[in-house]
């Protein structure tokens, strides 16, 4: 299977539904959300998948993409896609393994996006945003969106984050998050 982004470039994808991929209508919302803010970004793509998302942001000019992926083929596929549509001057790196391990990893390192799309019945949620906080990820003017089930109960956050909007697409919530003031 294939699926398509941003100037109709071709990505490589598992088969199966073991990476599900984010749906085109919810990456091109979210990245229409995020319009003008990927130009020169650091990107966080967390639970990555196919890395479509990852890819999207280096084909809307990210300067930087780390992605982490648990499952090796797909982090293969995740590498092939990147380099396909990384230009020279752009960075990205792929990190294999869990995100509560690989995570602090990146402390240190600070990112304007952040985008994490666990698998929907994942304990991870808290877990992850508690990291993202404690390890002091997000930059100030940074935001993170969760890709989540809407039916899902509000997700508990670390007081150093706020929730300030969230958008639903079918099966598909985006919930968005900032540094709290």
């Amino acid at each position: 299977m294939s699926l398509r982004i941003h100037g109709n470039r071709s990505l490589k994808t598992l088969p199966g539904d073991a990476t599900r991929p984010t749906p085109a209508r919810v990456r091109e919302a979210l990245f229409n959300i995020w319009l003008g803010e990927i130009d020169g970004c650091r990107w966080l793509d967390l639970c990555a998948g196919s890395g479509a998302m990852g890819a999207e942001a280096l084909s809307r000019g990210a300067s930087e993409v780390v992605g982490i992926e648990q499952w090796g083929k797909a982090c293969g596929v995740i590498q092939q896609n990147w380099q396909q549509v990384a230009k020279p001057q752009q960075q990205f790196q792929v990190l294999r393994g869990d995100v509560l391990k690989r995570l602090p990893q990146l402390n240190g390192q600070v990112f304007d996006r952040i985008y994490f799309d666990p698998p929907y019945a994942s304990s991870l949620y808290e877990p992850v945003l508690e990291a993202i906080a404690q390890l002091q990820l997000l930059s100030p003017q940074g935001e993170l969106a969760v890709e989540c089930d809407p039916q899902r109960p509000d997700i508990q956050t670390p007081r150093e984050l706020g929730r300030f909007r969230k958008k639903r697409y079918g099966n598909t919530e985006l919930r968005f998050y900032h540094l709290s003031q």
